[in-house]
């Protein structure tokens, strides 16, 4: 991705180099216009202009002092000159303005391609040394990057250390910063342009954008960089001078935007994407640090949407609690215990959507994330629990914002997430609803066999410790026979084995089996088998 800049005060000669050149298979990748000095200045400093062609003769500003201008500000920018053969001493300037090159008038094609080429080949090289050093003093340092890193890091997660056991660490891995003095921080995330690295890439790109902020920052201030613990860069800055922070009561912005901006211009020049960047107000090291890296990632997650290359501070936006909305959403009956009580897991699933479909609608925080998934957890849990399941049976996924920060700033990970455990907890509820229903029916079943005498609906209800309704529902949808009809038929099937194995009387046999009244019984067993006890026994 190179930008090349066109300066001339004559339309003509651009518009003619916009025609006649094949930008893109010299590697240019956009092509942006200036008729003066003045005006390829203004979009010097909004794009990340590589190369730069200018015409000499120009109103003004001619175009050696625009290069003169460019080579103190933006020393890696290829410059090239547009000059007649009348413009000799201009060309003796431009050598010892180190110009990368000229270009005769009028413009021969094949010759303005080739230049070209030749600065684009230069970038390239110029690249890929950069890269080089950085993938050399990214393995010199890793180690102690690593170790301090880790230290930094749990500082902005909360953990507290010792004074005298802090001082001694912060020294030994370099930090540049004291306890007790005045910090801020600078949280920069990579822009959609880095979404196709891989890891490795990624790891690198992030330690050049430290390396950059150091060298940026150097003039007034200490600077430490490493990884968040959240995706992106973290960097601490401490006053060089030792002067109280926020000097002469400017605030941050004041101090640090022009800095910022310069900043982030050179991450789009070296490494070819954006960054966001989200700057605290000054706060006391470590004492405050967690307390600002959590507003940090707050103020990103809130303008994740707004596209990359921000730079936010947060002393412009003060805490304002009637801008803070409330997840209105995830509380509105039916709730979703309420749904997963009721087993209506589609209306769950709808529940679910409807929460995040909110949730990408307002303005939503990282807290406002941690609180959605709380509350489907804990209706998860519950309900785990209440079945007599433990909840990681159900999610092996492991995840938790304790255990992977980066859950709260991805919205749809926690989405696809609810849904999936959802998923995962019907299916394992109705297989355990399954089996214990299985259970239940086994064991009514073994009651009836064992005990055919005075026994009942009811009576077994209670020791099971159901309902007799309820039971006798699950009973009939278990086996298809209700739960009367089935203690009955066990009883007839044991009155004719007495009958034809036995000689008890058939009195004997009808108390037996709790019934009081004989002739009760005889119509009941003619029921089942056409025939009264004395025509079965007698037959």
């Amino acid at each position: 991705m190179i930008e090349l800049l066109l300066v001339d005060d004559e339309p003509y000669i651009i518009d003619s180099l916009n025609a006649t050149i094949p930008w893109e298979s010299l590697g240019i990748s956009e092509v942006c216009a200036a008729s003066s000095g003045i005006e390829a200045l203004r979009l010097l400093e909004e794009r990340p202009i590589d190369i730069l062609v200018t015409d000499i003769r120009m109103p003004e500003m001619d175009g050696l002092e625009l290069i003169e201008q460019v080579n103190a500000r933006w020393p890696n920018v290829r410059c090239l000159l547009l000059t007649g053969y009348s413009d000799f001493e201009y060309a003796k300037r431009a050598i010892r303005l180190q110009a990368f090159d000229y270009i005769l008038k009028p413009v021969n094609d094949e010759e303005f391609m080739r230049s070209i080429a030749s600065a684009v080949d230069s970038l390239r090289d110029e690249w890929a040394e950069a890269e080089q050093l950085h993938r050399m003093r990214y393995r010199l340092n890793s180690d102690r990057s690593i170790i301090s890193g880790d230290l930094i890091r749990g500082l902005a997660l909360g953990r507290a250390w010792p004074r005298r056991r802090l001082e001694d660490r912060l020294r030994e891995y370099g930090i540049p910063l004291e306890p007790g003095g005045m910090a801020l921080l600078m949280l920069a995330t990579l822009g959609r342009p880095f979404a196709d690295y891989d890891a490795e890439s990624l790891s690198l790109i992030e330690y050049a954008v430290g390396n950059i902020a150091e060298e940026v920052f150097a003039p007034g201030f200490r600077v430490w960089h490493g990884k968040a613990p959240h995706d992106g860069v973290m960097l601490l800055a401490a006053p060089r001078d030792g002067t109280a922070a926020g000097e002469a009561g400017l605030p941050v912005k004041a101090q640090l935007e022009p800095l910022a901006r310069e900043f982030h211009r050179q991450v789009r020049h070296y490494l070819k994407g954006d960054i966001s960047i989200v700057i605290s107000p000054w706060f006391v090291f470590p004492d405050e640090l967690a307390g600002a890296y959590r507003a940090a990632l707050t103020e990103l997650f809130r303008h994740r949407e707004d596209g990359g290359g921000q730079i936010l501070f947060q002393e412009e936006a003060p805490h304002d609690p009637a801008a803070v909305m409330t997840l209105e959403s995830l509380y509105r009956p039916p709730t979703l215990i309420q749904l997963l009580e009721s087993r209506n897991w589609r209306a769950a699933a709808d529940k679910i959507g409807e929460v995040f479909d909110s949730l990408e609608r307002m303005s939503a925080t990282r807290e406002h994330l941690y609180e959605a998934f709380l509350s489907i957890a804990s209706a998860y849990l519950y309900l785990a629990h209440k079945r007599g399941v433990l909840f990681h049976r159900i999610d092996r996924s492991g995840l938790d914002p304790l255990l992977d920060p980066p859950l709260l700033l991805a919205a749809d990970k926690v989405r696809a997430w609810a849904l999936d455990t959802l998923d995962s907890l019907r299916r394992q509820l109705t297989e355990n609803e399954r089996d214990i229903k299985s259970r239940i029916v086994r064991q009514v079943q073994e009651m009836v066999m064992a005990e055919t005498g005075d026994i009942s609906v009811r009576s077994i209800a209670e020791r099971v410790y159901l309902h007799p309704v309820y039971l006798s529902k699950l009973f009939k949808s278990e086996t298809g026979e209700s739960l009367g009809d089935y203690i009955i038929r066990v009883k007839m099937e044991r009155a004719r084995w007495l009958l034809a194995h036995t000689n008890r009387k058939i009195y004997e046999i009808t108390a037996e089996l709790g019934y009081q009244n004989p002739q009760y019984f005889s119509k009941m067993f003619k029921k089942h088998f056409g025939m009264t006890p004395l025509e079965y026994r007698e037959r």
